[in-house]
């Protein structure tokens, strides 16, 4: 069989592949785009306008706020402009996907043309059967997206929840206090979205930590407030600029009364000292809850660039095996990082590697990427996608081009004579469909 037969009689068995989406921002009851803003505004095309020329290079506001119909129109004919610069990038090639499938827009966006685009996808914007046929034609059985999302509930067969609150263990750019203020924000309070990428203006919390008998108490308070019976797991980021490692009482004592003048030594210790102390904590919860962490993607003034290095892995690694316990589940958005990262899951058994995050999600890094974990890890640790989507179009487009890749990588496996075909397909459905099910937990649509 020709190399494109095979792929093609693959692709064909992958669409028919079931797939649980593991990690995305999608709001309960508001699952689809409410205008063109939120699917060629998508902060990826962000990065890509934005790159181009793009004045703007902030996300447009996300839940619970939202932009104006006059910010999104704004936006909108701002980016368009640059649209043609574009065009040779993967992010467009998936929203002019996204537009064709879903939409049957198959023209240029333009500032003549774009209010009619914007029109067709708010007609859908309210229809909630229009955003679950958009997921049961990507075959995605059910999402998982923060529990601060969760709106009334009325998604709820369609999604499940994970918990992203605190983030200790993320710089933010200009900061060296970050994990205390995290921590502060937190204390006395019930889960709510994270703080957003960046840093800058910070909310006074209404509370101050002073002492350590605050930092634990702070730290009480956030354990006992997660809500275990209604998440899979607990996400967080792991920066790289963190010098991690096993911090006594008296080196953070000294750090707390350094807050005020706080440099990088401080931030290492405040963001390994509160890690350590909740990992102890959250491990005896085990066998009740995931502790997923994104890695390899450090702040710029908007968003991210892709940075690890190797000592990081190595620390990482340790506090892994300091508590075997607790399951660790990484997204990874380095490319260099992932034969590392595959080296500690085989030699690590509660750490595996989930899907292709932020910049790592390009189709020849995907390629690799997927390559070498299915040489190297077996499937039942390792989960073959999830899309990051703030939208059910995303999501879609996002399945859609990991499946062709997907196909591709496969078929050159088949080819070597690694698997059959329908071996090959075997190995897709287990890390789309079946590890979601046995590492995360999760469940078919109620």
């Amino acid at each position: 069989m020709h190399t494109a037969e095979l792929v093609k009689k693959l692709e064909e068995g992958l669409d028919e592949v079931p797939v649980f989406d593991v990690h995305t921002h999608l709001v309960g009851g508001e699952l689809g785009a409410r205008g063109l803003h939120d699917i060629l505004l998508y902060h990826m095309v962000i990065s890509d306008l934005y790159a181009a020329g793009c004045p703007a290079g902030s996300r447009l506001a996300q839940y619970p706020g939202r932009p104006t119909d006059e910010e999104a129109r704004a936006r909108i004919e701002q980016a368009v402009a640059y649209l043609p610069q574009i065009r040779n990038t993967s992010c467009y090639w998936l929203m002019r996907t996204i537009l064709a499938d879903l939409y049957r827009w198959r023209e240029p966006v333009t500032a003549d043309n774009w209010r009619q685009v914007d029109a067709l996808i708010r007609e859908r914007a309210h229809d909630r059967a229009w955003h679950h046929g958009i997921l049961d034609r990507a075959h995605i059985r059910r999402s998982c997206t923060e529990l601060a999302r969760r709106g009334e509930g009325q998604d709820d067969s369609r999604l499940q929840y994970a918990l992203e609150w605190g983030f200790f263990t993320r710089c933010q750019w200009g900061e060296f206090d970050t994990a205390l203020w995290e921590l502060e924000r937190c204390w006395g309070r019930t889960p709510e979205s994270p703080a957003p990428i960046g840093g800058g203006s910070r909310l006074v919390p209404e509370r101050t930590i002073r002492t350590l008998d605050d930092v634990h108490a702070a730290l009480d308070h956030y354990v006992a407030a997660i809500p275990y019976d209604r998440i899979l797991s607990t996400a967080t980021h792991l920066s790289t600029d963190i010098d991690y490692r096993p911090v006594s009482d008296a080196e953070m004592v000294q750090a707390l009364a350094a807050r005020g003048r706080a440099g990088a030594a401080e931030r290492d210790v405040y963001a390994s000292y509160i890690n350590e102390a909740f990992l102890n904590r959250l491990e005896r919860y085990g066998e009740r809850i995931v502790f997923q962490f994104s890695f390899g993607a450090e702040p710029l003034p908007f968003e991210t660039g892709s940075r690890l290095s190797q000592r990081t892995i190595a620390q990482v690694g340790e506090m892994i095996s300091r508590h075997p316990k607790l399951r660790f589940q990484c997204f990874l958005s380095n490319r260099h990082a992932n034969q590392s990262m595959c080296t500690l899951a085989r030699s690590l058994p509660n750490l595996s590697l989930c899907g292709y995050w932020w910049h790592n999600f390009f189709p020849d890094t995907i390629q690799q990427v997927v390559a070498e974990r299915l040489e190297m890890l077996p499937v039942n640790r390792q989960i073959g996608f999830f899309s990051d989507a703030y939208c059910v179009e995303w999501a879609y487009g996002k399945a859609w081009l990991v499946r062709k890749l997907l196909a591709r990588t496969l078929a050159r496996m088949v080819e070597r004579g690694q698997y059959t075909s329908v071996e090959a397909i075997d190995v897709a459905r287990a890390i789309l469909y079946q590890t979601p099910q046995t590492l995360l937990g999760m469940v078919e649509r109620a």
